[in-house]
């Protein structure tokens, strides 16, 4: 018996191929993993995906991609999500990709199934200053309101382009203490609450 190991889907907010989000969130995989959740890492590139559109919910229902994401979320006790910053705040894809999967597919399915019951921590990397943190308080706020429990504890990695060494880790000790903090609290507040 005991405890089931918590579930965690982890993806970045981008579909660049050299994303520093993509780097990051793999970073934090790996330390969540180390501390005992068992992760699958996705990569939005992997699920292309129209414009959300209500027409074409109706006529076609939910694209294919949107139908294996929404499985994926439902599957997982936990999203990681790196996020880069636009123009102050979410990527386009990343909030469309949240917008197909928060659509039910019967009637008789319960509203915002995908998220209701998750738990979910945030991490940013970003070229700026602040590291993607403006955006971070915009994702925080979509998924508070969609019923995802958002940990506290984030990091926003400013000067991106030069925070990771070759094998993709983070040069700086301390930014690497504090994602692998983060990626370990979801963890041990998973492990409580899953019990």
């Amino acid at each position: 018996m005991g405890m089931s190991t918590p579930k965690i889907l982890a993806f970045a907010g981008s579909t660049r191929s050299a994303s520093y989000n993509k780097q990051l969130v793999r970073f934090a995989a790996e330390a969540a993993r180390a501390a005992g959740a068992e992760v699958t890492l996705v990569d939005l590139r992997d699920y292309p995906l129209p414009l959300f559109d209500g027409d074409l919910e109706e006529q076609q229902g939910l694209p294919e991609n949107a139908k294996k994401l929404k499985a994926l979320f439902l599957a997982h006790d936990a999203l990681l999500i790196s996020s880069p910053e636009y123009n102050s705040s979410i990527t386009a894809v990343l909030k469309n990709t949240l917008d197909w999967v928060s659509r039910g597919e019967t009637d008789d399915e319960p509203a915002l199934a995908a998220y209701r019951g998750k738990t979910a921590a945030l991490i940013s990397a970003s070229p700026g200053a602040l590291g993607g943190l403006r955006g971070l308080v915009h994702l925080r706020a979509i998924l508070g309101n969609i019923g995802v429990i958002v940990l506290p504890d984030q990091v926003a990695v400013s000067k991106a382009y030069e925070a990771f060494d070759d094998k993709g880790g983070l040069k700086d000790e301390r930014t690497a203490k504090q994602v692998t903090k983060v990626a370990q609290s979801l963890v041990d507040f998973l492990k409580k609450h899953l019990g």
